[in-house]
């Protein structure tokens, strides 16, 4: 009895794969690239999912370039990270939600030691009575040679 309620259970978990897909062309997902932001070369900024009554946003990792593809604050860890979350929020109220509705950061720095620059320039963006649960990761270098942090974001925006 055990092995079928198991079997069971990945056929939906499979099921449920297959439905939120890349690859299918139900109209429940969208992969969405604002004009409030750079161009991506080869990816898409946001991918929306209909979940009914709310959408969930995922966003790719966001860097410090602004909408025309120029960096912000060179050698300015506050700088990049404000301009960062200006991405986020513009993508977050391009999809018609605040940064009230964050519900996921994920931050990648390549210097620890500018944690208290992040958390206080995070803090002017995100309800910080109720923040969103996040992870920190320090890495030896992003996608851009001058980049000192990148941040993911997952929001989800209540429709209506």
């Amino acid at each position: 009895m055990k092995t079928i309620k198991y079997l069971i259970i990945l056929m939906g978990l499979f099921f449920t794969t297959e439905v939120l897909s890349q690859n299918n062309n139900n109209e429940m997902i969208t992969f969405e690239n604002p004009v409030t932001v750079a161009a991506p070369n080869g990816y898409s900024h946001v991918v929306k999912v209909d979940l009914g009554n709310a959408y969930m946003l995922v966003l790719s990792g966001q860097v410090a370039f602004d909408e025309k593809g120029v960096l912000i604050g060179k050698d300015n860890f506050a700088k990049q990270t404000e301009q960062v979350f200006q991405n986020i929020k513009n993508i977050i109220e391009t999809a018609g939600g605040t940064m009230d509705n964050l519900v996921k950061l994920g931050f990648f720095v390549t210097d620890i030691s500018q944690l208290q620059q992040l958390r206080s320039v995070r803090d002017t963006f995100i309800n910080t009575e109720q923040p969103p649960a996040s992870t920190l990761v320090e890495v030896k270098g992003l996608v851009h040679k001058d980049l000192l942090i990148e941040i993911e974001a997952t929001a989800i925006v209540p429709k209506g």
